[in-house]
């Protein structure tokens, strides 16, 4: 049986990072153990990474914003001599599974983006410090983080060998940040993406691979100088205590797995999942003062986190699972409330920290390469932030009228204000914008309609869901879409999905995500990368891989 990947832990279970607190600045020391390996049959030796790493860094990214809001300045450095990062394990990549290769770049590129937009999002400004060799997938750790440093030595150089070495891709954004963020000239980017040994020193400062070079023997108290003075220079609240993330309460078996707020039923054989998310049972928390002391137990931060673990778990352990139907039960107006709370709190910083952490988590849904669908049924709660699956998923449809023998409310959908702004996709729209890209009137008209419990017909004319159903067809209607969708080919649907969902103007994360993603799954599938006689499984033999030279 297959590994299951586990998207949960917490600072006890670290084996590969370490986080020292001094007030506003954080240092987080890379000092990964080379037989913590997620797999057996490769060592992450010289701070390589797999999948297990990444999932440590995110979680440490997480509690730097919840538990830690105090913190204004992160550096990042490495706890091994002479080696910042080796990036991606290259045995762990050859030996990998297409799927497992795929979601593993997709997972890291989330990561890095998570801390990349800290700094806009938390006020908290990620440095890297960067000593040694700093290759790959470690450059892309230093390219995320929004001032780089390095020691100017004879050994310590910023590097992505992947071309030369691998002939694959930098897989976490390296080539879309290094012309997009940080504007290397494109002849530059030619070479230094063409070269196997990396650019040091100066010349690294001046092609605008890093921000400053600093004398190796000043470098350390340079770092912290810097880190100091960035701390003081922010506009961050001072905030006295974060709260705790405890662990999520989950039960895993063969066809489900089950939190308190998320139900997820596997239907293997229709090769579908049926994610619902649950409405507050209690009324929102009087204030932000009482919704702090709730800490991790409140409902919207509480159904967040396990809606994204839910996210990750069918992504990297249900690879066959290729439609995702959302649906919600419970009471619109109490989840109106709870949403209303933060939106009219925005400013709290543990308010903006639960809105952005949203914004990343509907985010996750729409790069998900699976086919996603969304039932409003009666007795939904499809309000706000939860009505953004609406528009985050390939198809919706919604129950007309009543229901023989189903007594439950109306199924409705609600706009609010959040609905027009707090939760961007990677094209910088909102979902709404998204959806009426040919008619930006009516995103303007539909403002008309914050707090309107909208029933199917009119929901239909507003153009907010695919297709209302009666009790008549809904059932046929349903099951021909869910048969059909999973009788297609996954790869024209991933291919087919991902070309429609981003509508719009194209931005770095579009690239990161559409461009660069589409081009490495390609690239992971042909024999000059992992075939026999490909770069990847050559890679340490002294040979060099035996390439089809032909140009495609």
């Amino acid at each position: 049986m297959t590994k299951m990947i586990d998207f949960q832990t917490d600072p006890s279970k670290y084996r590969h990072w370490r986080v020292e607190y001094d007030g506003p600045v954080a240092t987080l020391i890379m000092d990964v153990d080379e037989d913590a390996g997620l797999f057996e049959g490769y060592k992450l030796k010289l701070n390589s990474y797999d999948l297990g790493v990444d999932i440590e860094l995110s979680d440490i990214v997480q509690r730097m914003r919840f538990e830690h809001p105090e913190v204004k300045t992160v550096v990042m450095k490495s706890g091994k001599p002479g080696v910042f990062c080796a990036g991606a394990n290259i045995r762990m990549l050859g030996g990998a599974a297409h799927s497992h290769k795929v979601n593993f770049c997709k997972f890291t590129n989330e990561t890095r983006n998570g801390f990349e937009a800290a700094e806009e999002e938390s006020g908290q400004k990620y440095v890297a410090a960067v000593k040694g060799a700093c290759a790959g997938g470690g450059y892309e750790l230093a390219l995320a983080c929004n001032h780089i440093m390095l020691t100017d030595d004879s050994t310590s150089s910023v590097g992505l060998p992947e071309v030369p070495l691998l002939a694959v891709l930098p897989g976490t954004g390296g080539l879309t940040r290094v012309t997009d963020k940080r504007k290397v000239r494109r002849d530059l980017a030619d070479i230094f993406c063409s070269i196997e040994e990396g650019v040091k020193g100066k010349r690294a400062k001046d092609w605008r691979l890093v921000d400053e070079v600093i004398p190796n023997s000043k470098f350390d108290d340079t770092v912290m100088e810097r880190a100091r003075e960035f701390a003081a220079a922010s506009d961050k609240a001072d905030v006295a205590e974060g709260i705790k993330l405890g662990p999520l309460s989950r039960s895993i078996t063969d066809d489900a797995v089950s939190y308190a707020l998320v139900e997820v039923e596997i239907d293997r054989k229709g090769r579908k999942a049926v994610i619902t998310l649950k409405g507050p049972e209690e009324d929102a928390p009087a204030d932000m003062d009482a919704f702090v002391a709730q800490g991790d137990q409140a409902y919207m931060l509480k159904l967040c986190r396990e809606l994204e673990d839910a996210i990750l778990h069918l992504r990297l352990n249900e690879m066959e699972i290729g439609l995702w139907v959302f649906r919600t039960q419970g009471d619109p107006e109490k989840l109106a409330a709870h949403e209303a709370l933060l939106a009219d709190n925005a400013d709290h910083w543990l308010a903006n920290e639960l809105r952005h952490y949203w914004k990343r988590t509907l985010k996750r849904i729409d790069v998900t390469s699976r086919s996603l669908a969304a039932f409003v049924e009666h007795g939904s709660c499809f309000v706000g932030v939860l009505a953004e699956i609406l528009f985050a998923v390939d198809r919706s449809y919604m129950m007309e009228d009543e229901f023989e023998g189903d007594n439950r409310p109306m199924a409705t959908i609600t706009l609010t204000k959040d609905n027009f702004g707090p939760y961007p996709m990677g094209n910088g729209l909102t979902r709404l914008e998204t959806r009426f890209l040919g008619e930006p009137e009516h995103v303007e008209e539909l403002k008309g309609k914050i707090g309107e419990a909208l029933e199917a017909e009119e929901a239909d004319e507003q153009g907010l869901v695919t297709m209302i159903l009666d009790d008549i067809d809904w059932e046929d209607e349903v099951r021909i879409f869910m048969e059909e969708r999973a009788s297609f080919s996954p790869d024209a649907m991933t291919g087919m999905e991902a070309n429609l969902r981003f509508a719009g103007p194209e931005t770095m994360e579009t690239r990161i995500f559409g461009r660069l993603t589409a081009w490495q799954n390609w690239i992971f599938n042909r024999p000059n990368a992992v075939g026999a006689d490909g770069a990847l499984q050559r890679y340490g033999t002294g040979v060099r891989g035996d390439y089809n030279m032909e140009r495609v």
